[in-house]
């Protein structure tokens, strides 16, 4: 009989409710799947949605976490891109290689993501949900092989997690989303962890004019630090109109929403220049609406778009990005603030929900 793993993880039961740490159950890992054991995870505002039944209330009981490195353990049969004690940063998409994005040379919008097979279970037997198809919150946690992207072993773990997920998905919508060219302005509405990386990415794609929006001072002062050229507090009149007055009376070439609530997407909308690129980021919650005048919208023209994962490939980009980080390009360091244990991962939501962090991260 193949042999099973026994874990320790946060496991969320029912909606609302704090997550609770229990043993649960890991099969063997099947063919092109292995088994990692985690060394960091990032507390991102996702689980938490997810914990708290933002997305629906189906898929409970859920293993927390979907930000993560790790060791690889073990390997099914048939993987040949990692092997027995890799060191990895776990991605939530994994692109198919075969469904109607991929088969077209998009594997970025892959629709057919690998995942393991749903092999962990409670101690009494219920099968688990892994937040993104992963689960991080924990000592070991099974994926599909495609999942696990190695970088330098000499590279912190706490930072490395942070790419699987926050960082890249700000980083790219910047980079890939928007296509921020060199001289640009950008606007970023919500500087937590995700619209930090966005700055980041902004900065290292060479605009000139980076604007950080938001309603927290001391997160309009880590924007700067992270490269922001520019800041207002959406609390002192209206948003759009200072960032046209910072513009020249234009607007910017990209604007960003990282919050995920319909004002702020409204204002990220209108902040734009005459053809400019607005790029959702923040996931709304299932009743957020947009209101928009239509006749205006269309006089700004431009595009509209949604940035999933930041239009990532996980096999060329988190060894990029890792490379920067090693390079000082990308300031990982400052994006941890607190690293914490797996008891305090519950305490570490209600942080977030202070404002006092852009990431916890568990340590393992």
């Amino acid at each position: 009989m193949a042999e099973i793993t026994t874990a320790r993880g946060v496991i969320a039961r029912n909606p609302g409710e704090p997550g609770v740490i229990e043993e649960f159950t890991i099969d063997a890992p099947q063919a092109d799947e292995v088994l990692v054991r985690i060394l960091a995870s990032g507390v991102c505002h996702t689980d938490l949605s997810a914990k708290n039944g933002v997305f629906g209330t189906s898929g409970f009981p859920f293993l927390l976490g979907h930000e993560g490195s790790g060791i690889v353990e073990r390997v099914g049969e048939g993987v040949t891109n990692v092997q027995e004690g890799d060191y990895v940063i776990l991605a939530w998409r994994a692109p198919c290689g075969e469904c109607r994005f991929c088969n077209v040379g998009k594997p970025h919008l892959c629709s057919a993501s690998l995942n393991a097979h749903q092999g962990m279970r409670t101690m009494e037997g219920e099968l688990l949900t892994p937040i993104l198809g992963i689960g991080t919150f924990c000592t070991h946690t099974l994926v599909h092989s495609r999942q696990c992207i190695p970088v330098d072993k000499a590279l912190p773990p706490e930072q490395m997690s942070l790419i699987g997920c926050g960082v890249m998905t700000g980083v790219g919508a910047a980079l890939y989303s928007a296509k921020v060219e060199p001289g640009q302005s950008v606007a970023v509405i919500g500087c937590g962890g995700v619209g930090d990386s966005i700055i980041m990415g902004a900065r290292l794609a060479g605009a000139t004019t980076i604007i950080a929006v938001d309603i927290d001072p001391g997160k309009l002062e880590s924007a700067k630090e992270f490269g922001a050229t520019h800041t207002i507090d959406a609390r002192e009149g209206d948003p759009v109109a200072r960032i046209k007055e910072m513009t020249g009376g234009n607007g910017v070439n990209a604007s960003f929403e990282a919050v995920g609530r319909a004002e702020t997407i409204e204002t990220a909308i209108m902040c734009r220049d005459l053809a400019g690129t607005c790029v959702i980021v923040g996931v709304a919650d299932q009743q957020a609406m947009l209101n928009l005048p239509v006749a205006k919208f269309f006089d700004i023209g431009g595009s509209l778009r949604v940035s999933w994962y930041g239009d990532c490939l996980p096999t060329r980009d988190f060894p990029l990005l890792a490379d920067w980080y090693a390079q000082g390009r990308l300031d990982l360091d400052r994006v941890v603030t607190r690293v914490i244990t797996l008891e305090e991962s519950e305490e570490a939501f209600h942080a977030m929900e202070r404002g006092e962090t852009l990431r916890s991260v568990i340590r393992l």
